[in-house]
């Protein structure tokens, strides 16, 4: 397994884009994009801190792609 890289939100955000999600709407601090053609959705919590690793694992499990394939698009 590859090592995770330490991201801020925005960065996992800026990756969601390039992967074709689209904002769909905010529950507090936690902020949801929609991918129509396989219909996944990710939540991604916006915080000013570094994510932690857990749930950087999960977001990048929750879009469909590696771990290598996250670290190319960032």
């Amino acid at each position: 397994m590859s090592i995770l890289p330490i991201v801020k939100p925005k960065d996992v955000i800026r990756v969601a884009i390039k992967l074709g999600f689209v904002f769909d709407r905010q529950s507090g601090s936690h902020a949801v994009y929609y991918r129509k053609k396989d219909k996944r959705r990710v939540v991604i919590p916006i915080h000013s801190k570094d994510m932690k690793k857990k749930t950087l694992s999960g977001i990048i499990r929750d879009m469909g792609i590696k771990i290598e394939e996250f670290k190319k698009l960032l």
